[in-house]
């Protein structure tokens, strides 16, 4: 004879059962895994990535994402074309040197942080070079990788220089400020909130330092875009679209509050010195992000036209087999609302 709540009870049972099932569809989807190369070490200009993700932006848009630090552009575009990382920070120029080089490769800036390069020469004053004449037949340090060596042809063409108007000696990233610290070298060039910063911790006076910056100086570059894999933008284009509105977020409250964005960096590198860093920053936002144009069109965006100049602009001073198309290379399909990228 049956109990009689044997039915009452497979009832219940059942219900316990297909519950779960119901509800499934309601829970929130496994947080999307990313994995972010930057360009370099983790020092103050990559304050917005790590905010966003010690503040938990990323988490909130559905995204695991880990960040890496880079050993430069040139890797950090190797790192995504290869599909070791999904996503990176690199320098544009970097973007197109490698498409030129490697056709059909497909990966693509899709928010340009730097909105100017920050590509600069460093003389001393002692030196007598007060503006880019006064380099002819100087001999100027850097990597052979650097973004300012290599964009060497469009600065010389712009102020009236031959392109042999200088010698180069190639040297380690680690002794470039060294050298010209100790008058060895007439001058280098480097990154500005990079190099400024170096010469100033090796002893030399910033009244003693003469920075000409590229973008002062004619050089219409773009700087530092985030970049994506081809097959990220292919199969996973909201996931791409949930990085950029959090990256978006935390860049703005890095811009309105640098200060208070630094300890995110301490978090992934307890060495750093938080007053240096915060200094890097505060140069790397005043010259190269926030600039005339991003207060005219918001954060992320490029103008079409100056796109155009700044490519064919890289691909001469690169000497590059081709010249890509600016759609080939900046897709601004995932950026987030124009409101949301006002300053």
């Amino acid at each position: 004879m049956s109990h009689p709540f044997s039915a009452s009870r497979r009832l219940l049972l059942a219900a316990a059962l297909v519950a779960p099932l119901i509800a499934a569809p309601a829970l929130a989807d496994e947080p999307v895994k990313l994995k972010f190369t930057l360009d370099w070490r983790f020092e103050g200009p990559s304050a917005p990535f790590l905010l966003a993700k010690s503040k938990g932006y990323f988490a909130a848009a559905g995204l695991d994402v880990t960040i890496d630090a880079g050993n430069g552009s040139a890797g950090a575009v190797t790192r995504v074309a290869t599909g070791a990382y999904e996503m990176g920070f690199a320098d544009f120029n970097a973007l197109v040197e490698y498409d030129a080089k490697t056709p059909g490769s497909k990966i693509q800036a899709v928010y340009m942080v730097y909105n100017a390069t920050p590509a600069a020469v460093f003389t001393l004053k002692k030196s007598g070079v007060s503006k880019p004449a006064d380099l002819a037949g100087k001999t100027l340090a850097a990597p052979i990788f650097d973004a300012g060596r290599k964009a060497w042809p469009a600065f010389a063409k712009s102020n009236g220089l031959a392109v042999d108007a200088v010698k180069w000696q190639s040297v380690d990233p680690a002794i470039r400020e060294t050298l010209l610290a100790r008058g060895d070298v007439d001058g280098i060039t480097g990154f500005y909130f990079t190099s400024l910063l170096n010469l100033e911790a090796r002893g030399v006076k910033p009244a003693d330092i003469v920075a000409l910056r590229y973008p002062d100086f004619g050089v219409e570059l773009y700087g530092n875009a985030i970049i994506a894999s081809p097959k990220l933008i292919a199969e996973k284009p909201k996931a791409i679209e949930a990085f950029l509105r959090a990256f978006n977020k935390a860049l703005k409250e890095t811009i309105a509050k640098p200060d208070a964005a630094i300890p995110a960096v301490k978090e992934r590198d307890p060495l750093i010195d938080l007053a240096l860093e915060t200094r890097r920053l505060k140069l790397a936002l005043d010259t190269s992000v926030v600039t005339a144009e991003v207060k005219q069109n918001g954060l992320g965006a490029v103008t079409a036209d100056r796109l155009k100049r700044s490519i064919a602009e890289t691909a001469e001073a690169y000497a590059l087999p081709k010249v890509p198309t600016a759609a080939e290379l900046f897709n601004p399909a995932f950026l987030p609302a124009r409101a949301d990228r006002s300053l």
